[in-house]
């Protein structure tokens, strides 16, 4: 199977779910996004981590792992995201120490955490972007100024919400409406919960 290589499109706090927050990767060569649900503390993690100028008083867990792997000279060649059930994405490491590579599991929340501070890219399968990716939508507009505008105009806005309801009591037909409406909106945390919610019908 082939590897798609991801990038952090950005993190949105959940105001349906208490201390949860919403991870939005999206593939590189393509419009395909991997909205993920993550705790509070990895999300802080990847936030402080993408903020190159913020430095914690003390290390956090993952600053700690860095400097354990930097000090033994075990490096973090990538992640992969390999797996997913009943809406959990399941992850590895993959580490080289002295040539020799090995494979450690790890949640995914932790292996981004992980990928950001080592500089590791990310990867997933084909397979599972085409079970739980969401096509992102763009003007057509946008893209054919896409080379002429700065980075910032493709940007997506994450501070957009709505409730979430039963989704157990709609129609698939209801469902992918529902989901295309969510993905205009921008709002991939809602979008994630609909999706995990039409995988389980799959």
């Amino acid at each position: 199977m082939s590897l798609i290589r991801l990038t952090i499109k950005g993190i949105s706090y959940s105001q349906t779910q208490s201390g949860a927050y919403a991870l939005v990767l999206s593939e590189i060569e393509g419009t395909r996004t991997l909205p993920i649900i993550i705790g509070a503390f990895e999300a802080q993690s990847i936030a402080i981590a993408l903020e190159k100028e913020i430095r914690p008083p003390r290390p956090l867990t993952h600053d700690l792992f860095k400097t354990f792997a930097d000090t033994f000279l075990i490096n973090v060649k990538q992640i992969i995201i390999h797996k997913l059930v009943d809406g959990v994405f399941f992850s590895s490491l993959i580490c080289e120490k002295d040539g020799v590579e090995e494979v450690i599991d790890t949640r995914t929340s932790d292996a981004i955490a992980l990928a950001v501070r080592f500089d590791a890219p990310i990867f997933t399968y084909e397979n599972i972007l085409d079970k739980a990716g969401i096509y992102l939508k763009i003007d057509e507009e946008l893209l054919d100024n896409a080379e002429e505008e700065d980075e910032e105009s493709l940007e997506v806005n994450f501070e957009q919400h709505s409730e979430v309801s039963d989704y157990a009591t709609y129609s698939l037909e209801e469902l992918h409406e529902q989901l295309n409406e969510a993905v205009i909106n921008e709002n991939y945390e809602l979008a994630a919960k609909i999706r995990d919610e039409i995988s389980k019908r799959s």
